[in-house]
């Protein structure tokens, strides 16, 4: 393979003169790479601060060696081709390759924060604590102030297996009772299951009397499943024990579940961490839950398309920082 960097070219692996790979530049692959992460020539000119038409032509000239289109029209949108998703691993081998030969020690580590203009991409659940993303967006606006978050959320609706393995989304966080095997992952923290009520809940009035029974027939407010034919990872280890508690409410609007707990009967059974963030701002108290759980543990997910870059190497550490310094807070 030839790389040409300034005005050098590089031979690599022996590759005979005439063939597709002399006319291969690691710009060209970095602006491959660029187009098929963000998706947009517009946006990866942006990246490589370069023109529209450079980069269009660029893309061009990559469809003719590869022959495949790369980036095609998706509704209103473009999507990379199955080949380009293919190559994409590849192509970021390479170029943490030439920033280790030829960018010294500094360039090798791949990423400087302070000087980043990119987009990272995490969809995420608000099940963990309410401060959670406000604290990361704080700590990256800080750390790397040229860099863009597009948060989404965590429904039932999305595919985030099928958005991570097509480099949609760099990561996912979330709780799982079992996490999918494909994927990395990162444990971030483990909660203790209690149960958030009103304050003329009968649990608080007769705690004696809050057993697994009343605890189950009791009035109860859920979050939406992530996945369809899901049941959570709450009910899901209550099927597991054989038992089912009796829900009237199930919400993706997870932050506002506690004030609809305040005014009213309902039951909200999470993390205590995410409960004890609501004492004294609504009239709300903790209560033990007569089940016995495992504790819930968080994780942070993503594919094998990014567990080689640099960049998301660093957000990765940003994200387990954020989660580690709450509990520690509440601790």
């Amino acid at each position: 393979m030839v790389y040409r960097l300034r005005n050098n070219v590089y031979k690599i692996g022996g590759m005979a003169p005439g063939s597709a790979f002399d006319k291969i530049e690691l710009s060209l692959i970095r602006a491959f790479h660029t187009v098929i992460t963000e998706r947009s020539v517009s946006r990866a000119a942006l990246q490589l601060n370069s023109s529209q038409p450079a980069v269009s032509a660029q893309l061009k000239r990559l469809r003719g060696l590869i022959g495949d289109p790369l980036l095609v029209r998706a509704g209103s949108g473009m999507a990379p081709t199955a080949v380009a998703l293919s190559l994409l691993p590849a192509a970021q081998q390479v170029l943490q390759g030439a920033r280790a030969i030829f960018g010294g020690h500094a360039a090798a580590l791949g990423f400087a924060p302070q000087a980043a203009a990119q987009t990272f991409r995490i969809a995420a659940s608000d099940y963990l604590d309410p401060l959670f993303l406000p604290e990361l967006v704080a700590r990256v606006r800080v750390q790397a102030p040229g860099v863009q978050l597009d948060l989404l959320p965590l429904t039932r609706d999305y595919d985030y297996r099928g958005h991570l393995a097509r480099g949609e989304v760099d990561l996912v966080i979330g709780n799982w009772l079992a996490p999918p095997a494909e994927l990395h992952l990162g444990r971030l923290v483990s909660d203790e299951i209690a149960c958030l009520v009103g304050l003329d809940h009968p649990a608080l009035r007769s705690p004696r009397q809050w057993t697994v029974e009343r605890y189950l027939a009791s009035d109860h407010i859920a979050p939406t499943p992530l996945h369809a034919g899901g049941v959570g990872v709450v009910d899901e280890h209550l099927r597991i024990q054989g038992l089912q508690r009796h829900i009237v409410v199930r919400t993706p609007h997870f932050g506002l579940a506690p004030a609809m707990v305040a005014r009213s009967s309902l039951v909200l059974t999470t993390g205590r961490q995410f409960c004890a963030r609501y004492i004294g701002s609504l009239p709300v108290r903790i209560v033990r839950c007569p089940v016995e759980f495992p504790p819930l543990t968080y994780y942070q997910l993503w594919h094998d398309l990014t567990h080689a870059s640099a960049a998301v190497r660093w957000l990765r550490e940003q994200v387990r920082d954020v989660a580690r310094g709450l509990l520690e807070v509440k601790g």
